[in-house]
């Protein structure tokens, strides 16, 4: 019979099994728990000489998760650290991926039981894996129990470092896929992150280009609801969706044509084409929670926005006045509104009600847009090249005439 080899400082594995037997079995007795501990012991130990991480780690595991709720989450932390060290010990990737795998399965099993705490222990498995796919696999349990468990405001901070992680990972295309809906899915039901769940639903459906028919179906539902994001968050007036084949698709489609008709009238026409499809699918509007009040104030900004894009610089009050229907005596406010939600930049003429307009925002932010964009940085690179060059020249001058003045001098 093996028997456990006493050294002066135990190993912190077979201290987290003592610990935790002795405590599951603490209410048996001393003469039940002392034979039932020792068995633990020796049994952690032969893993532990034959290299047999999993087991150990599922022995560990199993009694730990016994004694989760009678310990004090200092403790619990301290055990399952130690347990989820056991990812270091083996050399097959497998092996560790196999670890990771057990310790979250169990760390999951209870999400309403000290959720805030599992959660900590999750995220404590990732920082000890090294490999970043097996990183990967464990960040998706977390934010998937964060959900259950309902504690998804734990996991917001590390949604701003996801550029990084994603350089890290390395991950395929199914992968990025889940990852952007699952976050988009967790930012949704946070007040205040509007703008954060429409950006990784876009994300999401940015990886459907080229797909084969069956894959880009996948992607309608999130199109449609991508849209109504859209068209719901009050100060959102510009995107790249029209461009998206995965939205794209929607305009042949017989159930959701409708829906993407009313992206395109809020990204490239005026108030009367949205009143038009309002007087027709004001069912469809109801159904997907839209708000006919607010989608007319957001019309109206994005038809003045059109107004200043397309005209000639200069718009009458009158003109403003009939596109927007409203008052003539309203038109200062809807103006102030625009600039104040940064949609254009303009003066008003009060004298001769005359709106002049030297920037406004394009609703569509496209291909053309991309391109116009890297044109004018192409020329603010040669402007700033051209300006050092002048700087230099007249370095080279100025040390020159210093240079003679001291030879007058002499």
């Amino acid at each position: 019979m093996t028997t456990v080899v006493q050294t002066s400082e135990e190993d912190p594995a077979l201290s987290v099994i003592r610990f935790t037997a002795e405590l599951s079995w603490a209410d048996a007795g001393p003469e039940v728990a002392e034979p039932q501990v020792s068995r633990l012991c020796v049994e952690g130990q032969e893993c532990m000489i034959g290299g047999r991480w999993l087991d150990l780690a599922s022995l560990m595991l199993t009694s730990a998760e016994l004694v989760f709720a009678k310990i004090s989450d200092k403790d619990a932390e301290c055990i399952y650290t130690i347990i989820s060290n056991l990812v270091k010990k083996p050399d097959s990737l497998d092996q560790v991926h196999e670890i990771a795998e057990l310790i979250s399965s169990k760390v999951m099993q209870q999400p309403t039981e000290k959720s805030a705490l599992r959660l900590k222990i999750l995220f404590n498995l990732y920082n000890l894996l090294d490999n970043p796919y097996s990183r990967f696999i464990v960040y998706m349990k977390t934010l998937h129990f964060a959900i259950s468990g309902k504690v998804t405001e734990h996991v917001l901070p590390s949604f701003k470092k996801m550029d990084n992680f994603l350089k890290e990972w390395n991950i395929g295309v199914k992968d990025r896929r889940e990852l952007f809906l699952t976050i988009s899915n967790i930012l949704k039901e946070h007040k205040g992150h509007a703008k954060e769940s429409f950006t990784f639903l876009t994300k999401y459906l940015s990886t459907f280009s080229g797909d084969d028919a069956n894959t880009m179906n996948e992607a309608k539902d999130a199109a449609v609801q991508t849209i109504i994001e859209f068209v719901k968050v009050p100060d959102m007036y510009q995107c790249d969706l029209l461009d998206m084949p995965a939205v794209a698709q929607l305009e042949k489609d017989a159930r959701y044509a409708p829906v993407y008709k009313l992206l395109r009238i809020f990204l490239t026409q005026r108030l009367n084409a949205y009143l038009e499809f309002e007087a027709s699918n004001s069912t469809l509007m109801k159904t997907h929670g839209l708000v006919h009040e607010d989608c007319i104030t957001k019309m109206r900004l994005m038809s003045l926005v059109d107004l200043a894009s397309n005209d000639s610089g200069r718009i009458p009050y009158t003109v403003i006045k009939d596109v927007l229907q409203i008052d003539v005596n309203e038109v200062e406010s809807w103006i102030v509104k625009a600039i104040t939600a940064k949609l254009i930049v303009c003066k008003i003429d009060q004298m001769n009600q005359v709106v002049i307009v030297s920037h406004a925002i394009d609703r569509v932010f496209g291909p053309n847009q991309w391109k116009s964009l890297q044109t004018k940085l192409e020329m603010w690179k040669g402007n700033i090249a051209n300006l050092i060059s002048t700087i230099q020249a007249n370095k080279i001058v100025d040390d020159g005439s210093q240079a003679m003045q001291g030879l007058m001098i002499r």
